[in-house]
């Protein structure tokens, strides 16, 4: 039976851990192979890990981080950063990868959208939209290279696109929710929503779990991923990795789904 997944999101910045806010200032939170250690223990749904490095500096993505995080995880595996081609796409799935997120590359080439899908089977190609709210009601744009260039995609386009092209799953990145902690924005969820109807998951701006269950009422069967949320602790965002316990997520969701 589906249901929603609760998802942690990890962002690896020059070989370590680190959570953003608005995409600008890393603060260093741990080490990626601990952190996937912890979460195991934890019984997580699922885990995104994203290299923030790799495609604003050219470079291919982390052959061996990846082979050492696919390895250590016990839960499916969602890798991105720097996957700019079909051969990349297919290397990281044969390392024991169950998802790969394509960002500014699809964006550039969204045939690699398809292309990948055809070569790995669409359950296994997540496009991933790093969106910021433009000028006017219900503008919403997609970005790319950490939020430093303006695509000239509105992000119900993208979302359309990315879906024909074969994706099987949309990650909405929100850049002006990232670190805040204070909700998801869940205009931009709707706007998604209503225009495709692949699995979603929604990132950026949890604080809480109450967040989480508003998102679950408002889109029903979806990804909630957090990042600050799962390894900062109290007001003065102390770094402690963690996650709700299988009774507080059942009754989580049951809660919330009632109420879809």
């Amino acid at each position: 039976m589906l249901r929603p997944r609760i998802i942690p999101s990890l962002l690896v910045h020059n070989g370590g851990l680190v959570k953003t806010v608005q995409f600008a200032n890393p603060k260093y939170v741990g080490d990626p192979i601990n952190a996937v250690r912890i979460f195991n223990e934890k019984e997580v749904d699922e885990l995104i890990i994203l290299d923030i490095d790799a495609t604003v500096q050219r470079r291919e993505p982390d052959y061996e981080l990846i082979r050492n995080l696919a390895g250590e995880c016990r839960m499916p595996l969602c890798y991105g950063g720097g996957v700019a081609s079909v051969s990349q796409v297919e290397r990281i799935v044969s390392l024991g990868v169950e998802k790969v997120a394509i960002s500014a590359a699809a964006v550039s080439d969204p045939s690699l959208v398809a292309e990948s899908a055809k070569a790995v089977g669409s359950q296994s190609i997540v496009a991933v939209m790093d969106v910021r709210k433009g000028k006017g009601a219900g503008k919403y744009e997609v970005w790319t290279h950490n939020g430093r260039v303006q695509s000239g995609w509105q992000v119900g386009d993208f979302a359309r696109r990315m879906a024909d092209c074969g994706a099987g799953e949309i990650v909405i990145n929100s850049i002006d929710r990232d670190g805040t902690m204070k909700g998801y924005d869940l205009d931009l969820a709707k706007i998604v929503r209503s225009t495709v109807d692949v699995p979603l998951t929604l990132l950026g701006g949890a604080g809480s779990l109450a967040d989480i269950g508003s998102l679950i009422e408002e889109l029903g069967i979806v990804g909630a991923a957090a990042g600050s949320l799962f390894v900062f602790k109290g007001p003065y965002r102390a770094v402690l990795i963690n996650y709700p316990n299988r009774a507080e997520k059942d009754a989580l969701i049951r809660r919330s789904m009632s109420l879809v």
